[in-house]
């Protein structure tokens, strides 16, 4: 009996995988290095990300897709100024195409870390869950980082 499987190829994710291989090896001592294996590899997912800045509103807006999730499967952190967005998913789809059964498996855990600007309070950050769209919203600068201009008498 054979079984029918779909492989979406994505290249970006090899590259991806490439830079994480090649930075975790130059920055992790030996001692500390947790060996990973396929399946391990298999399980992490590097959702996509859109990165912009808004200058008439002061904003930056971070757009992750996460098809599929609901905002409850969806964990947000602000820690020493970095953001990350962390969640994990399962999906199970099963459907009968020509006679066959066809059962698709999707599971797997995310992280995606940004860098905040200095002084960013946490009640500053903004999300907001829509149709798999995570759109997290903060302010580039703080007024208190803002320049002042300084008038001469």
């Amino acid at each position: 009996m054979s079984s029918i499987t779909r492989f979406y190829y994505d290249p970006f994710t090899e590259f991806d995988r490439l830079f994480d291989d090649a930075f975790s090896a130059r920055f992790t001592p030996r001692s500390s290095a947790v060996a990973e294996t396929d399946s391990d590899r298999q399980a992490l997912v590097r959702p996509r990300m859109d990165l912009y800045e808004n200058k008439d509103t002061n904003t930056v807006t971070a757009a992750f897709e996460l098809p599929g999730l609901k905002s409850e499967d969806v964990s947000i952190e602000v820690h020493q100024n970095r953001l990350t967005v962390s969640g994990e998913f399962n999906k199970t789809e099963s459907r009968e195409e020509s006679g066959y059964a066809v059962r698709e498996r999707r599971q797997g855990k995310f992280s995606r870390t940004i860098q905040l600007p200095t002084g960013i309070k946490n009640e500053d950050v903004k999300a907001k869950m829509e149709n798999g769209l995570l759109t997290v919203t903060f302010p580039k600068e703080t007024p208190e980082q803002q320049p002042h201009r300084i008038t001469v008498s």
